[in-house]
């Protein structure tokens, strides 16, 4: 997948789980529409556990059975890359032959088993920067993927602890990983959220999405990530900070309109 280690902007879009097939093709065929129109790399994402949850009852999606299944069909009738995380190096076999890119959770991003198990399918590896790592620490993670050979990364930023329940973007780190020579990709959601805050709900600012998005473009990097839905409030999982699927043209045009006056080496 080289072609994807980016001769244009990555954008790597798609619902925070598989709520239901139904919703995935909703997102993925609006999403595909939208990016052919304008030079990007897109990626559709959705995640088919999400096993980090913070409460016991919280939706996890369908599971890796399923969800795998999901994603291998959305990926042949759309012919269009698809990503989605890992939590246990089991579920690296059965995904290895259908994702795309395979992620690796910001909360495993030091589980050196599972980094090197997704290593080692050579496929590439989206490294989730975690919220409690310096960024000059990624590269750590980087050396053991490189080390099994495979030097197809990304490293993406998305916040750091700020306290008890909350997230900041510190903008440096987006330059400082950039010095890594991988593609840099700021997750526009997940930085935004208030993990636990509403009594074992994340709470969350999907108002900051949009500039912070711009923001991070003027830095230089190479992509964006982000969650979005349909109808945003009615998500099940992070609905404070997942993106209306409806408003996605609108910061695509933006951020490629400063891709075309900023020029970073």
């Amino acid at each position: 997948m080289a072609s994807l280690i980016p001769d244009k902007f990555i954008f790597i879009a798609g619902p925070c789980v598989i709520e239901s097939k139904e919703l995935v093709f909703e997102c993925a065929e609006y999403l595909k529409e939208v990016a052919s129109k304008y030079p990007l790399n897109f990626i559709f994402k959705a995640s088919f556990d999400k096993a980090n949850r913070t409460r016991l009852n919280s939706f996890r999606g369908p599971g890796l059975e399923e969800g795998i299944r999901i994603l291998q069909e959305v990926k042949n009738k759309l012919n269009i890359p698809v990503l989605s995380d890992v939590h246990c190096c089991h579920q690296v076999r059965y995904v290895k032959d259908v994702l795309d890119v395979i992620q690796i959770p910001a909360f495993l991003a030091r589980q050196t088993d599972l980094v090197l198990e997704v290593a080692n399918t050579k496929k590439i590896v989206n490294i989730k920067k975690a919220q409690f790592m310096s960024p000059y620490d990624i590269k750590y993670v980087v050396e053991k993927v490189t080390s099994t050979g495979n030097n197809n990364i990304f490293l993406t930023e998305r916040g750091s602890c700020f306290g008890y329940n909350d997230l900041v973007v510190d903008f440096r780190s987006l330059l400082i990983m950039k010095k890594l020579g991988y593609p840099v990709i700021f997750d526009a959601t997940h930085s935004l959220q208030k993990p636990s805050l509403l009594k074992g709900v994340s709470g969350g600012d999907r108002e900051f999405v949009f500039p912070l998005s711009l923001a991070a473009v003027s830095c230089g990097i190479e992509g964006i990530f982000m969650e979005v839905h349909p109808c945003p409030d009615k998500a099940l999982s992070d609905r404070a900070t997942v993106f209306s699927l409806q408003n996605v043209e609108d910061l695509i045009r933006k951020i490629l309109r400063i891709r075309e006056v900023i020029n970073f080496p």
